[in-house]
C-alpha cells in the first residue's frame, strides 16, 4: 500500500519529463520504484533501469525484480576509447529511464546520460542528497534540486517496520546533525540493531573489530564472518585504515595456507576480494565483492566466486582486485550489507564528515556497530560542511 507522498509522485511522474524523488532510508524510494515500474510496464511503455555502480545495479534488479544496468553498460561506455556508443545521434532505445543511487553521478557522466536520452523520454533520478556526493566532480542530484526547474518529490514519512529500526531512526538522527542513540553491547543480553563501543586506542579498536568479527557477532547474530559481515573505515592509512585491518583480519578469518603474493599483497584461496575496475568482458564492476575459490600457479591465474558466477583473472590482472575485508566508506556507496562495523577515531579527523558517517550507517541492513571515541563522533556530525561542494551548476541551470 503506498503512501499518500508515494501516490502523488507517482501521479505527477506521468505528466512531466525529468523529476527528482529522494528521501532518507525506510521513507519508501524502492517501494516507490517497483511501482513506478509497474505502471509504466503495464501502459506498454519501454522502462530501463539503472544506477552508476555494479553493486547499486545489482541490488535495485534484485528489489524491483527487474533488469539493471549499470549507466556507463547502459549507454555502452568503450574504456579502450573512452567514448559512449550511445549519444544524441544514436539514443537510448527507451520511453523512461530510473536512476537508482543518483548521488553518485557526477557532471561528466550526467552530461552524457542526457546527450543519449530521446526528447520523448521520461528520466527519473531517485537518490539521497545527505549521502556522499560523487567521487567524480558535482554534486548534480543536490544542485538539479537547488536549481527549483525541476519538480522534486521529497519522501519523509518512515515507514512504521522502519520506525521501529535503530539503525534507520540514528540514520536521521545524524542526517539531523543529532546525536544517534548509542547502545552498548553489555547493556543487556536483548539484541538491538545498533551499537558503539567506546575505544580510545587505536590498536585496541583493531582488537576489538577482530573480536566483534571472529566471534561476538558470528555467535551472538548468526552472521558469516566472510559474507555478512562489512567493515567499512573513512581512510585507506593508519592502524584503522583499511589496509592494514585487511591484513589483520586476513590473517584471523582466512588460515588457508593456498597463497600467492603480488604487486605488494597476499591473497588466498577463500579470501574476500573486491574488483576495483567495470570490466565488460568479465562482467564484473567496480566494487563487487566475491570469494576467491581457487588459486591455480600453474596456469598463472585464480578463480572469484561473484554470486554464484566464476570469474577468471590472470595474475598480471591483479590489480584490478583488493582484499576487502575492510573498504572505504566511499567504496560501500550503493551496497547494503547484513552487518556493518564502523570505526570512528580522532585520526580519521581530515575526513570525518557528516555525510561520511551518514553513509556508513545507512549500508547497514541487520546491525550497525561503531567503534571508537564519541569526541570522532562528535566531529563528524558537526562537519556539514562537504554538503556545500561549490559546484555552481544550480546557479547555471537557473540562468537559463
Amino acid at each position: 500500500m503506498l503512501s499518500s507522498e508515494q501516490l502523488n509522485a507517482l501521479e505527477e511522474i506521468l505528466s512531466h519529463r525529468v523529476v527528482i524523488i529522494t528521501g532518507g532510508p525506510g521513507t519508501g524510494k524502492t517501494t516507490l520504484i517497483r511501482s513506478i515500474t509497474a505502471v509504466f510496464s503495464a501502459l506498454g511503455k519501454n522502462i530501463l533501469l539503472a544506477a552508476p555502480t555494479g553493486r547499486a545495479a545489482r541490488r535495485l534488479s534484485e528489489v524491483t525484480r527487474s533488469k539493471a544496468k549499470t549507466i556507463h553498460k547502459a549507454l555502452g561506455f568503450n574504456f579502450k576509447e573512452g567514448l559512449f556508443q550511445k549519444n544524441q545521434d544514436n539514443p537510448l532505445d527507451t520511453d523512461a529511464m530510473i536512476i537508482d543511487e543518483a548521488s553518485m553521478v557526477d557532471t561528466f557522466l550526467m552530461y552524457h546520460l542526457i546527450k543519449a536520452l530521446p526528447m520523448a523520454s521520461v528520466l527519473i533520478l531517485v537518490g539521497d542528497i545527505f549521502q556522499l556526493p560523487s567521487v567524480g566532480p558535482g554534486n548534480v542530484l543536490s544542485d538539479m534540486i537547488k536549481s527549483t526547474l525541476i519538480p522534486v518529490y521529497y519522501l519523509k514519512k518512515i515507514f512504521r517496520q522502519a520506525h521501529e529500526s535503530p539503525i534507520i531512526v540514528n540514520a536521521h538522527r545524524v542526517r539531523q546533525g543529532e546525536s544517534p542513540v548509542l547502545k552498548s553491547l553489555d547493556d543487556s543480553d536483548s539484541l538491538s540493531e545498533f551499537y558503539f563501543l567506546e575505544q580510545h586506542d587505536p590498536n585496541k579498536v583493531v582488537s576489538t573489530i577482530v573480536e566483534l568479527c571472529t566471534r561476538t557477532i558470528p555467535e551472538r547474530f548468526d552472521f558469516d564472518p566472510a559474507y555478512d559481515i562489512q567493515v567499512l573505515t573513512p581512510m585507506h592509512k593508519g592502524v584503522v585504515g583499511t589496509t592494514n585491518l585487511n591484513q589483520v583480519l586476513q590473517k584471523v578469518l582466512n588460515p588457508n595456507p593456498v597463497m600467492i603474493e603480488t604487486m605488494g599483497s597476499t591473497f588466498k584461496t577463500g579470501d574476500k576480494i573486491m574488483n576495483l575496475k567495470n570490466n565488460y568482458q568479465k562482467d564484473v564492476f567496480n566494487g563487487d565483492i566475491g570469494i576467491i575459490s581457487s588459486i591455480d600457479r600453474k596456469e598463472k591465474d585464480l578463480s572469484v566466486d561473484y554470486y554464484g558466477r566464476i570469474v577468471n583473472y590472470d595474475f598480471d590482472e591483479m590489480d584490478e582486485i583488493s582484499l576487502a575485508y575492510a573498504i572505504s566508506v566511499h567504496k560501500s556507496q550503493g551496497s547494503e550489507y547484513p552487518a556493518v562495523i564502523l570505526p570512528i577515531m580522532t585520526q580519521h579527523f581530515v575526513l570525518l564528515q557528516r555525510n561520511l558517517l551518514y553513509t556508513g550507517i545507512t549500508r547497514g541492513k541487520n546491525l550497525v556497530i561503531l567503534v571508537g571515541t564519541k569526541k570522532a563522533l562528535n566531529i563528524a556530525l558537526r562537519n556539514n560542511k562537504p554538503t556545500e561542494r561549490l559546484s555552481g551548476l544550480a546557479f547555471r541551470l537557473m540562468d537559463n
